[in-house]
């Protein structure tokens, strides 16, 4: 019996990557969503698709953890950027299934800003964690974690302004504005995952410097 003691390496950065593609899929896929105005059984269990392939990255990830021998930064950093990318893809698919539950249509011009920003912000992330694979990147990643963070800080004015307009304008309808408030604040949530990724691509930039 032949045994392997050498020590395995895994490519983490590839699945980082696909990861940090999926939730670039999902985010488009939530821009198509809004902009029609409508949540069909096709466009949701496309969303659930992106978000299934998101998890299978994450759980890879995890896994592979137990068994590599090397990995390119702490495991306590890998960890919590494989659960941080993945909670993107899971928060845009919480969004989408609220807006089919609550059988919500018709084009709303918040949620489209909001889409635009998701998406403006997701693929500025992807950026950073790209660039993660080669110190040398490690100016534009700082850049694009900058950035970030600053489409965190806009989504956040949003979010304050629309729900304003919300209770202003719908406060004879409650029901419509328990609904709209919670996908209002799911999207603001996903730009503050987005944000705290960012924070802890540009913390494990500083301990590889």
């Amino acid at each position: 019996m032949i045994f392997n003691f050498i020590p395995k390496e895994f490519n983490f950065f590839d699945l980082f990557e696909k990861q940090i593609d999926c939730a670039i899929e999902a985010a488009v896929h939530l821009k198509v969503v809004v902009g029609t105005g409508s949540v069909d059984e096709e466009s949701l269990r496309k969303m659930q698709d992106i978000e299934h392939k998101g998890d299978e990255a994450a759980h890879l990830i995890i896994d592979l953890l137990d068994k590599s021998f090397i990995t390119p930064f702490d495991r306590e950093d890998i960890h919590s950027l494989a659960k941080e990318m993945d909670d993107i893809a899971d928060t845009i698919n919480t969004i989408v299934n609220r807006l089919k539950v609550y059988n919500v249509t018709g084009i709303d011009k918040n949620l489209v800003e909001f889409a635009n920003i998701i998406e403006e912000s997701v693929r500025t992330l992807a950026i950073a964690v790209k660039g993660m694979r080669n110190i040398k990147h490690s100016k534009s990643v700082a850049d694009a974690c900058v950035e970030v963070n600053r489409l965190e800080n806009v989504g956040d004015d949003l979010r304050d302004r629309v729900l304003a307009e919300l209770f202003e304008k719908e406060k004879n309808d409650p029901i419509k504005v328990i609904k709209m408030k919670e996908i209002y604040q799911d999207s603001e949530t996903v730009l503050d995952i987005c944000e705290d990724v960012a924070h802890l691509v540009g913390s494990i930039l500083v301990k590889q410097a």
